[in-house]
């Protein structure tokens, strides 16, 4: 029996090993959300005051200062994923992840320790983006080559729906606490206690990653008849770069909708929080549904179309929530444009995951998705409450998504059709 022939019999991994797999990446989004949510109160607690808005910008910068510490995390955990193991780099990131966070929790305010408190909060977004680099591509790396080649985007998919159910759960945290605490109450501990519940699970994410099995030199699992889609390796990473760099700007420009609705809108911290749970839940809902889609219609057709339908939507969408600023509004708006959304997602992380040479595959898409979200995701919600107080205009996060989705759709239209399906009928 050949390699390929072996790699297409064995069986799925385990359910338990899934769970493994994508804990890692839904611990990273659990912070970086969190951090999302509460960037006010991070920004009055730790930072200096200044004129209106410059703690919530301080905040922000903080936050994406993170972003430049993802490539250098991108290079070195991804080639040690690609010599050493998958395994081992991605039991490394998760530790890093949970000194990061836990470090954060801990910093004490400004009012208490000065300018240590935004030199602590620096650090600590550093190493969480260090950590965050190499999760990404040693974990994605992990899933495509041990699924199932006819489910590899379902599994694939699963990265993304850990990062948006922890988003549920964050959001959730979040809106909880803005009923029961004080404004006061919420900048001084109450954020605080959202990053400490994620620490918890560092214990147990470290146990259950140590039971992997690696799939490094295990054969590459193929369909019958599929062969590979491989680039060279150079322009696959650019074109990741693009896809991944601009999608993560208008995934991001969206899970900035907390922020926006109580600082930019006025409206209540319960409403605020509550779109955020209405868009995390159509998230978990579309990412599934998207790797499941991706299969069997192809990774090219459900990323154009889903592009295409947010961009049309957007701009409508946002006027309407600025106008209304209701409830159903609101959440009806956030939910569906997460939704069409998160659909086209899943197709693109599968698709870059599957050009990517398998011995360069964990550093190839850790610096295509790390360079794309430093560079372009990272400074997206600062670019827009930047926006907005220069403009006025609440329009403004908007019209810089739509911006960011011109590049996506031109990198859609050259990039080579992977899926399994497709492969074969050719």
């Amino acid at each position: 029996m050949t390699a390929t022939a072996q790699a297409a019999g064995r069986r799925p991994p385990k359910h338990r090993h899934v769970v493994a797999v994508t804990l890692g990446n839904g611990l990273a989004w659990y912070d970086f959300l969190s951090y999302a949510f509460f960037a006010a109160q991070i920004g009055r607690a730790l930072f200096p005051k200044g004129a209106e808005g410059a703690q919530l910008l301080a905040s922000l910068a903080a936050f994406g200062a993170g972003f430049l510490m993802r490539p250098v995390g991108a290079l070195v955990i991804g080639r040690y994923a690609d010599r050493v193991g998958r395994k081992p780099a991605m039991l490394f990131t998760f530790m890093v992840l949970g000194i990061a966070m836990g470090g954060l929790a801990l910093t004490p305010s400004y009012a208490q320790i000065g300018w240590g408190a935004p030199v602590l909060a620096v650090t600590f977004r550093l190493l969480q983006g260090f950590g965050v680099g190499g999760e990404l591509g040693a974990s994605t790396a992990y899933l495509a080559e041990a699924a199932p080649p006819k489910h590899r985007g379902l599994y694939i998919s699963m990265q993304y729906m850990s990062q948006d159910a922890v988003g549920v759960v964050a959001s959730l945290l979040g809106f909880m606490l803005s009923l029961r605490l004080t404004p006061g109450q919420l900048d001084a501990w109450g954020w605080r206690a959202v990053f400490l519940v994620g620490v918890l699970i560092v214990p147990f994410g470290l146990i259950m990653r140590r039971s992997l099995p690696e799939t490094l030199d295990a054969p590459e699992a193929l369909a019958p008849g599929e062969g590979v889609v491989r680039m060279d390796v150079r322009k696959a990473i650019v074109l990741g770069f693009v896809l991944i760099g601009f999608g993560s700007l208008v995934s991001y420009v969206l899970n900035y909708f907390t922020t926006y609705a109580s600082e930019t809108l006025k409206v209540a911290a319960a409403l605020a929080f509550g779109t955020q749970i209405a868009s995390s839940l159509a998230s978990v809902i579309s990412d599934p549904l998207g790797g499941w889609m991706s299969d069997r219609l192809g990774r090219k057709p459900v990323m154009l179309w889903t592009q295409l339908a947010t961009v049309l939507l957007a701009i409508p969408a946002y006027v309407a929530i600025a106008h209304y600023r209701t409830a159903p509004v609101m959440l009806g708006f956030a939910f569906v444009l997460s939704l069409i959304y998160g659909v086209g997602t899943n197709a693109v992380l599968v698709a870059v995951t599957e050009i990517m040479p398998k011995h360069q595959r964990s550093v190839a898409l850790g610096l295509a998705y790390s360079l794309g979200v430093a560079l372009l995701g990272g400074s997206s919600q600062f670019m827009v409450a930047w926006l907005t107080k220069l403009t006025g205009s609440n329009l403004a996060p908007a019209w810089y998504l739509t911006a960011g989705s011109i590049p996506i759709v031109l990198a859609i239209l050259v990039m080579p059709e992977t899926a399994p399906l497709k492969l074969r009928k050719r």
